[in-house]
């Protein structure tokens, strides 16, 4: 899902850049208002747990693979405007650390995943979840995954990408298979956090300890035992760029210092990925845990001044 640099043209990825940072800030405003600190720690594992789940691929048809996007997940359990925020931090950190999505086409990537992805998510869970609850999660999870898929389709036809109509059609196939996996996923995941704990349901941040621990062990054990059963399959964006002939478009003009999610250097191959893991996991929830605070700091002398 995330669109390397290269792929887009000048003026269609400087657009995107151009128009994702007001409404970046107009975001981080919504979040202001209903920042604490006692919802900053969940902010950071929640954010972490998305980025080690992203690290793990399955595999889907034609030999192309697919991974938990996160949007829904971070939506329902944060809040939409909170969910953009540490979206939007995890699709820095990887783009500027891992090399996963383009720098030039961040904007695109925030766009598409953190802005776009996180509405779609939020509309059905707003509009059904209290009195379909499952059937608006499931929901959530696959309109989020499918907006963000049909944006950066249309993003390489707009930069002029040729796409034959039979491998368009093939390609929104596979985002639908990805989208209805992962309204299955963020549904199991959604459910497992309200059995850790039952009053999350009406009261999602009195959540204690126990919560927050849970979500953070299940980071760290998906960031160093997961990545050993993900699929190694390219992800659809992948294969996508390989049959339009603009693979080989990627740039190589900055080299991040953990690319590919490895730590160069370290023999072992699975050391290498689970340092690089943790590493990630870390960088996010300590992006999360900052920007919540510094929303918080904000809001606490806002209400002091117009005391």
């Amino acid at each position: 899902m995330h669109i390397p640099d290269g792929f887009l043209s000048p003026p269609v990825w400087a657009t995107l850049d151009v128009l994702s940072v007001p409404a970046a800030a107009w975001i981080a405003h919504r979040a202001q208002r209903g920042a604490e600190d006692r919802k900053i720690p969940l902010m950071g594992v929640m954010g972490a747990f998305v980025f080690a789940a992203q690290m793990i691929n399955f595999p889907i048809p034609l030999g192309t693979s697919g991974h938990l996007v996160g949007g829904a997940l971070l939506t329902i359990v944060l809040g939409p405007a909170a969910a953009s925020v540490a979206m939007m931090a995890i699709l820095a950190i990887q783009a500027l650390v891992f090399q996963d999505g383009g720098i030039m086409a961040l904007g695109a990537n925030v766009t598409n995943m953190a802005l776009a992805g996180v509405l779609a998510a939020y509309i059905p869970y707003w509009a059904w979840g209290a009195r379909w609850r499952s059937a608006a999660i499931f929901t959530s999870g696959f309109l989020s995954v499918l907006v963000s898929a049909c944006l950066a389709l249309s993003e390489l036809s707009i930069s002029g990408v040729p796409m034959p109509k039979r491998l368009l059609l093939l390609s929104f196939g596979l985002f639908l298979i990805s989208g209805i996996l992962e309204g299955a996923i963020t549904l199991a995941a959604v459910r497992a956090i309200e059995r850790l704990n039952p009053r999350w349901v009406s009261t999602p941040f009195q959540s204690g300890s126990r919560m927050i621990g849970a979500v953070g062990t299940a980071a760290v054990i998906l960031a160093t035992v997961g990545i050993l059963i993900g699929s190694a399959a390219p992800e659809v964006i992948e294969h996508l760029a390989a049959s339009f002939g603009i693979a080989a478009h990627a740039p190589a003009w900055m080299h991040a210092p953990l690319a590919d999610y490895e730590w160069k250097g370290i023999e072992s191959g699975w050391l290498r990925r689970a340092s690089a893991a943790l590493t990630g996991l870390a960088l996010i929830y300590g992006a999360c845990v900052i920007m919540g605070r510094f929303l918080a700091r904000r809001r606490f002398l806002m209400r002091q001044g117009s005391a």
